[in-house]
């Protein structure tokens, strides 16, 4: 089982006087000796995600130099490495923000970092404590500067970060599936970016492996006529837990599916599961423990200090959130069944926990564990095309039989 922090096979991959403005400064005291051990680079259509880890806490300033657009980011009390010059070699020609970048010793205690940008960006940075087999870390986030009303999730990622993600009123479910309008579903594929998710024995990750099924999904279910889909994540992101509960209120999704590849350290543990959230405490000690490793997803993506819970901490469990349990349940056991004739079940029933990704309270909400990534057969079964399309067309023939019984959509304007 999963240890309350995170289980081990999650872990195995783990001069400013030109400047046009000081964004942020950090003073978090770097050691004498401090060394950068790894630098990653996630490019993404919402945002790209700079990732500096290091041995001791991370003394940094940044700032942005016109004529050509720069982002400097000048790290002190650190002397330049391999790892900091091959900085140039991690970006991508697909990056939307970064075009070139480099690293050299400014003086003999500061290392500077320039980064060539092909978009007015407007750079958000934090440090991280250390967490699970992560050191200290720097995290620069590059959002674009405008355009971001045409990208909820972008909307909703800044607000997050700024602590200023608000609770909505839950809405009323007050009529039956029918014609009218098409059945909104919102796809979440689970981790992403900094957080691999589950690792299987030859180095399959799971958030690669759950984007590909999402990707399935969402192809399947735009097709059918009356239905629509929307995904938290279409690339290798890290998404909050929260901000993927607010995109699925946002565009008032008539339900959320998060899909999921877990790990156990038994690796004869095989099987589908289906999961909803629970009001009173977890069905059992395996769904307890895969809850609290799925919420530890903030700790490893990368949140901002001070805005994690922001949003979840204000959903109240009121009569609103018991009957969308209840209608969760009802999702889980379609979908479970539907699962049942692609692979071996490893419960029967859909079991229940306090996972915070199922909380908004008016959105019927369940998790999907497509199979177990630490099984070497199962681990190579996901890996195939097949495989992944045909949980998809599972998930999907178990959300048409839930409303084909009368569920109720969601109240819109």
């Amino acid at each position: 089982m999963p240890d309350s922090t995170i289980d081990p096979f999650r872990r195995k991959l783990l001069g400013a006087a030109a400047a046009t403005f000081l964004l942020s400064v950090s003073r978090a005291g770097f050691a004498a000796g401090g060394q950068i051990v790894a630098l990653r680079i996630w490019p993404s259509s919402t945002y790209t995600r700079i990732t500096l880890e290091a041995s001791s806490a991370i003394q940094f300033k940044q700032f942005i130099l016109p004529n050509p657009n720069r982002l400097v980011i000048d790290l002190q009390g650190v002397q330049l490495n391999g790892v900091l010059k091959d900085i140039g070699g991690q970006i991508s020609d697909a990056d939307p923000y970064i075009a070139t970048a480099r690293a050299g010793q400014f003086d003999p205690d500061t290392v500077r970092l320039v980064l060539e940008l092909k978009a007015d960006v407007k750079p958000q940075a934090f440090t991280l404590a250390p967490v699970a087999e992560y050191k200290h870390r720097l995290v620069v986030d590059l959002y674009p500067a405008s355009g971001q009303q045409d990208d909820p999730l972008l909307a909703l990622l800044q607000d997050y970060n700024k602590g200023k993600l608000e609770q909505p009123a839950p809405q009323i479910k007050p009529k039956p599936a029918g014609k009218n309008r098409q059945i909104l579903v919102m796809i979440d594929p689970g981790h992403g970016g900094e957080d691999p998710g589950a690792v299987g024995l030859t180095g399959t990750r799971e958030k690669d492996v759950v984007l590909k099924i999402g990707h399935q999904l969402k192809q399947m279910i735009d097709a059918e006529p009356n239905m629509k889909a929307y995904m938290t994540r279409s690339d290798d992101v890290f998404i909050p837990l929260g901000v993927r509960v607010a995109k699925a209120r946002k565009l008032n999704a008539d339900l959320f599916v998060s899909i999921h590849a877990d790990a156990a350290p038994n690796r004869a543990a095989r099987g589908s599961s289906v999961f909803a959230l629970s009001e009173k405490g977890a069905t059992s000690a395996f769904a307890k423990a895969l809850a609290q490793t799925q919420n530890d997803s903030d700790l490893i993506g990368g949140v901002k200090i001070g805005s994690k819970d922001k949003y979840l901490a204000h959903t109240l469990l009121d009569l609103t959130q018991t009957a969308t349990i209840n209608d969760s349940l009802k999702l889980g056991k379609s979908v479970l069944g539907q699962m049942g004739g692609l692979n071996k079940l490893h419960k029967n029933a859909v079991e229940q926990a306090g996972f915070a990704v199922l909380k908004a309270p008016d959105i019927p909400s369940i998790l999907v564990e497509t199979a177990f990534i630490s099984n070497p057969d199962e681990e190579q079964r996901l890996l195939t095309s097949d495989f992944q399309q045909q949980m998809a067309g599972a998930i999907l023939s178990g959300v048409k039989n839930y409303f084909a019984h009368g569920a109720a959509l969601a109240a819109r304007a």
